[in-house]
């Protein structure tokens, strides 16, 4: 049997470039498999982008144990409101509370800016995922399918 996890104090800050290879080793488990140097590339753009913003979940050890993305939206249909991008919980680091303290940090962050709503997408397979968003007072109001075309001048570098 396993022994309970011990809580312990998560600080919730931005990602800086030295956290490429945690942020990139998260991705991978989330199912996007990303190199440490694409993370830098792609961190790059999201630090300048005054429209999105990243946190991170340290632990005491200083292991990055989680990151939550979020982009700030103006639509013509709604109200502005943030959209979760991404979220992710290490493995290892499930039932510490940090995917709760990740997804309050991204709340306060979209009420200040004067968010109606914050939406969030989660694979169909992903039932612990949607169990946790419900419990924390998330509901499933929609269920739709994603569309993409890859543009010919801009495949991966």
């Amino acid at each position: 049997m396993n022994a309970p996890k011990k809580r312990e104090e998560i600080r919730i800050r931005a990602p800086r470039t030295e956290d490429a290879a945690a942020l990139a080793r998260l991705s991978t488990q989330l199912g996007y498999p990303a190199m440490p140097e694409e993370v830098v590339r792609r961190l790059d753009g999201i630090l300048r982008d005054p429209m999105a913003v990243m946190f991170v979940a340290e632990r005491e050890s200083g292991c990055i144990a989680g990151f939550i993305h979020l982009l700030h939206q103006h639509l013509v249909e709604c109200d502005p409101r943030a959209e979760v991008a991404g979220l992710v919980v290490d493995d290892d680091c499930r039932g510490l509370g940090i995917g709760r303290a990740l997804m309050a940090r991204a709340e306060e962050w979209a009420a200040e800016r004067g968010c109606r709503f914050v939406n969030l997408r989660s694979r169909v397979s992903r039932a612990a995922a949607h169990a946790f968003y419900e419990g924390f007072g998330y509901e499933h109001y929609k269920t739709q399918k994603a569309f993409r075309k890859e543009l010919p001048s801009n495949k991966a570098k």
